[in-house]
C-alpha cells in the first residue's frame, strides 16, 4: 500500500522545483498561478535566490509547500496515495495533493501561515533545539522541570525514535539543553530557526490562522490524511479544520503519524519535496519499509 509523505520547513534549497518547472507545462503554469496569488515571483527566489532569501519565514513554507503540491500532482496517475501525511508545513501539502484543499487556497493559507508565525516569533521571541538519545519522557519531564510562567519549552517535534525537537523561550531552551546533556543526550543543540514553532508561543498565529482556515472550503479528501495533531486518519473537513487550526501550538507526532500508517497497511512511502528528510526518519522508525524520493 502506498503513502505519500509532505516535508516541512528545513528542507528547502537554492534551485529547488526548476527542473519542473522548465520541463512540465503543468508545473509552470502552476508556478505562475502562485506567483500570482503571492504577489511576488517565489520562483525567482526558488530557483536562482541566495539562502538567506530563501530562509525567510514567509518565502521558505509557500516554497517548500509549492514544489512538494506540484511534484506530486505532475505525478498524474502515478499519485495514487492510499494514505498522505505531512510533517508540520508538509500538513498542508499533503491536504492539498490529496483534493481536501484546491490548489489555490492552499497557496493562500500557507502564505498566511508563514506571515503570521513571522509576527509570532517577533512578538515573542524563542528558538528550538533538536535533541538526540534520549527517550521520549525523560525529554517530557525535564522540559516540564525547566518551564515556568513566561518562559517555557516544550516537546515540539516527535520525529523518530531517539530523536525529538524542542520549542520554547530561548533561555529555556538552553537550560534545557543543559539538563538534557547532564541525563545523557548525545546532543541537545539550538537549531537554526525563526521562532518557536509548535509551541505555546504561537498562540498569536494560531488564532490569526484559525480566521483564514475557518474561511476556507475544505472537502473530503481522495485516501485518509494522518494529522499531526493526533496521528489518526482524517477524512471529514470539519475535523480537518479543527485539527489543522490546532496545529501550530500542538506537537508534531510524526514517529506514531508514521506507525499508525504502517498498521494501517503501508509499507512503501513515497516523499514528494524537497531533501530526504522524512525518508531518513521513516527508515529509523521502521526498517522494514520502503522509504523513497519521487522515482
Amino acid at each position: 500500500m502506498k503513502a505519500f509523505v509532505f516535508p516541512g520547513q528545513g528542507s528547502q534549497f537554492v534551485g529547488m522545483g526548476k527542473d519542473l518547472y522548465d520541463n512540465n507545462e503543468k508545473a509552470k503554469e502552476l508556478f505562475e498561478k502562485a506567483n500570482e496569488i503571492l504577489g511576488f515571483r517565489i520562483t525567482d527566489i526558488m530557483f536562482e535566490g541566495t539562502d538567506e532569501e530563501l530562509t525567510q519565514t514567509k518565502v521558505t513554507q509557500p516554497a517548500v509547500f509549492l514544489h512538494s503540491v506540484i511534484s506530486a500532482l505532475c505525478l498524474g496517475d502515478e499519485f495514487a496515495p492510499t494514505m498522505v501525511a505531512g510533517h508540520s508545513l508538509g500538513e498542508l501539502s499533503a491536504l492539498v495533493a490529496a483534493g481536501a484543499l484546491s490548489f489555490e487556497d492552499g497557496v493562500k493559507l500557507v502564505s498566511a501561515r508563514a506571515i503570521a508565525m513571522q509576527k509570532a516569533c517577533e512578538a515573542a521571541p524563542g528558538t528550538m533545539a533538536a535533541v538526540i538519545g534520549l527517550p521520549d519522557e525523560k525529554i517530557e519531564e525535564i522540559c516540564a522541570e525547566v518551564s515556568t510562567d513566561g518562559n517555557i519549552v516544550v516537546a515540539a517535534n516527535y520525529n523518530c525514535p531517539g530523536q525529538l525537537v524542542i520549542s520554547g523561550n530561548v533561555d529555556a531552551i538552553n537550560a534545557a539543553c543543559e539538563k538534557l546533556k547532564a541525563a545523557g543526550a548525545k546532543r541537545a543543540l539550538p537549531l537554526k530557526v525563526g521562532g518557536a514553532f509548535h509551541s505555546p508561543l504561537m498562540q498569536p498565529a494560531k488564532e490569526e490562522l484559525e480566521k483564514a482556515i475557518k474561511a476556507t472550503t475544505f472537502s473530503e479528501p481522495k485516501c485518509p490524511v494522518y494529522q499531526n495533531v493526533d496521528a489518526q486518519p482524517h477524512t471529514d473537513p470539519a475535523e480537518i479544520q479543527t485539527n489543522l487550526i490546532a496545529q501550530l501550538t500542538s506537537s508534531v507526532r510524526w514517529t506514531a503519524s508514521v506507525q499508525n500508517m504502517i498498521k494501517a497497511g503501508a509499507n512503501d512511502f513515497t516523499e514528494c519535496g524537497p531533501g530526504k528528510a522524512l525518508q531518513g526518519m521513516i527508515g529509523r522508525i521502521d526498517k522494514t519499509v520502503a522509504a523513497h524520493g519521487i522515482i
